[in-house]
């Protein structure tokens, strides 16, 4: 997994509270800073591919291990 400058746990919660809180998140950094996010929801995947396409971040990674999911998103 790639460096990042802010992580956030969003397990246990359910769409679209990570969604929410990732939003939230990126409000307090700065362009081409990077979020890590993890989850449990399994809707998070197609959640958070649409949220980067919606809002011009960047989906930089995607994976799922143990149920659970990582994402990294660097802000535009």
């Amino acid at each position: 997994m790639a460096n990042f400058d802010e992580e956030l746990d969003a397990s246990g919660l359910n769409c679209p509270l990570p969604i929410l809180r990732a939003k939230k998140a990126l409000g307090t950094l700065s362009s081409g800073q990077v979020l890590h996010i993890i989850a449990t929801d399994p809707g998070s995947v197609k959640d958070f591919e649409a949220f980067a396409k919606q809002t011009g971040n960047e989906l930089m990674e995607s994976k799922e291990a143990g149920g659970k999911y990582e994402f990294l998103i660097k802000k535009a």
